[in-house]
C-alpha cells in the first residue's frame, strides 16, 4: 500500500500545484503560436465552414482575415443549401434574404451543387423561385426543391415556377441530378431540359407531378442516354419508357423507383406494363433495382403482378391481401426486401412460406400489422436462413401455437439466422 501511495505521490508531482500554476500566470499555458486559430492551414478551415450555415459562415468570417478569406473561396460555395420558412410556422432556421443577395451577386458563378429547403408556406416556395429566376451565371450540376412539411411548390403558380425552373435548365448546361418531386413542372420544361442537359443527366427524380405526361417523361428516356436513376410515379410509367431504357444506346439502368398511390379508392384506373416490356429492361440492365411504394386501397392491387415482374423492393404503405402476397411469392423472383405495414386477421404462413421458396434473393422483411403463426414463422426463417440480414417483425404479429411460445421463439430464430434476435417492440420503418 505505501508503494502504491508513493507511486501515485511521485505521479502527482509532474503537475505544477495552483499556487505555482497562479505564479505562472497563464501566458505559462497559451497556444504556441503555431497552435493558433487564426492560423489553421486553409484547408481545414474550409472543411470546418463547409458544415455551417450561411449565417454562421458569415459570422465567423469576421473572426480573422484568414478566416475571411476562406469565406470568399469559390471551393466553399460549390455546395450550398438554401433554407427558406416563415418564421411564425416553422422551427427551422431560415437563411436570411440579405445574406442570399450576397451569394447570388458574388459566388452565383460558383454554385454547382444547390437545395433549396422549404417549409408548407406558400411564400417560402415563392422565395425559391424568386432566387432560381437569379441563377443565370451558374453551371449547377446537382439541384434538389424539398419540402419539408406539405409539398408548397404546388401552391405556386405553375407559370412562375416554370419560368424559373426554366432559367436554370437553360443556364446551366451541366446538370446531372435534379430532384423536383411534388411540383408542377411540365412537359415543356421538360423539353428545356433535355435540349440542354441530356449529355449529362444521370439522375431524376420527380414522383407527385401531376402536370408531367407519359410522353413528356418518355422523351427524356429517348434523349438522355445516360440517366442511371429514376423516380416517377406508375401513371408515368409505359412499355415505351421500359423500352427506351432498354435501348442499345442508354447506359444501364441501376435504379428505378415507382409511386403507385390512391388518394380515393375506385377513381383511379392501374394500367398493366407487359411483361416483355420489364424483360428487355432487365436483359439490358441485369443489375437494375427497382423499387414500388404502394398506397393503395385492397380492391385497386388488381392489375398488379398479375404475370412475372422483376421488382426488387417492395413497400406496402396501406393493407394487402393474403392473395396480393400470393402473387408476390409466384412472381416476383428478384424481389429482395419486403415491407408490409398491414394486412389483417388471417395468418400469413403459406404466402411467406412461398415466398421463401420462390425469392431466394430475399434478404430483408418487416411486418407490421399482420398475423404468422410461430411455427409458420420459424419455418420462414429456417428456408431463408443466414441470408436475412433484416427481419424487423413486430412482436404482436407472432401467434403462439403448439410448437412454439413467444418465450421460445427468440431462440429459435436466432439459431436459424445465426445471430441473436428478437421480435421488435415498434416498427423500425
Amino acid at each position: 500500500m505505501k508503494r502504491r501511495r508513493t507511486g501515485l505521490k511521485s505521479k502527482c508531482q509532474k503537475f505544477p500545484s495552483h499556487e505555482k500554476r497562479r505564479k505562472w500566470g497563464a501566458s505559462s499555458f497559451a497556444l504556441p503560436q503555431s497552435e493558433d486559430w487564426g492560423n489553421l492551414p486553409h484547408y481545414v478551415v474550409l472543411q470546418i465552414f463547409q458544415h455551417l450555415s450561411l449565417v454562421d459562415r458569415a459570422r465567423a468570417s469576421s473572426v480573422c482575415r484568414c478566416w475571411n478569406d476562406v469565406f470568399h473561396t469559390p471551393d466553399l460555395w460549390r455546395r450550398f443549401e438554401f433554407e427558406l420558412n416563415q418564421p411564425a410556422t416553422s422551427y427551422l432556421r431560415s437563411t436570411h434574404p440579405d445574406l442570399i443577395q450576397q451569394i447570388i451577386k458574388k459566388h452565383a458563378q460558383h454554385l454547382q451543387y444547390v437545395s433549396f429547403k422549404v417549409d408548407s408556406c406558400t411564400e417560402s416556395a415563392e422565395a425559391a423561385c424568386d432566387i432560381l429566376s437569379q441563377l443565370v451565371n451558374c453551371t449547377i450540376k446537382t439541384l434538389g426543391l424539398i419540402s419539408t412539411a406539405r409539398p408548397s411548390f404546388m401552391d405556386v403558380s405553375q407559370a412562375h415556377f416554370v419560368s424559373a425552373l426554366t432559367v436554370v435548365f437553360v443556364n446551366s448546361k451541366s446538370l446531372s441530378s435534379i430532384k423536383i418531386d411534388d411540383t408542377p413542372v411540365d412537359d415543356p420544361s421538360l423539353k428545356v431540359l433535355v435540349a440542354n442537359n441530356s449529355d449529362t443527366l444521370k439522375l431524376l427524380k420527380m414522383s407527385s407531378c401531376p402536370h408531367v405526361s407519359p410522353a413528356g417523361i418518355l422523351c427524356v428516356a429517348d434523349q438522355c442516354h445516360g440517366l442511371r436513376e429514376l423516380a416517377l410515379n406508375y401513371h408515368l410509367l409505359s412499355d415505351e419508357l421500359l423500352l427506351a431504357l432498354s435501348s442499345e444506346k442508354h447506359v444501364h439502368l441501376e435504379h428505378l423507383r415507382i409511386d403507385v398511390v390512391s388518394e380515393n379508392p375506385g377513381q383511379m384506373h392501374f394500367h398493366t406494363i407487359q411483361r416483355s416490356s420489364w424483360e428487355a429492361l432487365v436483359r439490358h440492365s441485369p443489375k437494375v433495382n427497382i423499387v414500388m411504394y404502394f398506397f393503395l386501397y385492397e380492391e385497386e392491387f388488381e392489375p398488379f403482378f398479375r404475370e412475372e415482374t422483376p421488382v426488387t423492393h417492395l413497400y406496402f404503405g396501406r393493407a394487402v391481401s393474403k392473395e396480393m402476397l400470393g402473387r408476390i411469392g409466384l412472381n416476383c423472383p428478384r424481389l429482395v426486401e419486403l415491407v408490409v405495414c398491414a394486412n389483417g386477421l388471417q395468418p400469413l404462413d403459406e404466402e411467406l412460406i412461398r415466398i421463401a421458396e420462390r425469392c431466394k434473393s430475399l434478404t430483408a422483411i418487416g411486418l407490421g400489422e399482420c398475423e404468422v403463426t410461430c411455427s409458420g414463422f420459424v419455418e420462414f426463417v429456417k428456408m431463408c436462413g443466414g441470408r436475412l440480414t433484416q427481419l424487423s417483425i413486430m412482436e404482436e404479429v407472432l401467434i403462439p401455437d403448439s410448437s412454439y411460445n413467444m418465450e421460445q421463439i427468440h431462440s429459435e430464430v436466432s439459431k436459424h439466422l445465426g445471430r441473436i434476435w428478437f421480435p421488435d417492440m415498434m416498427p423500425t420503418w
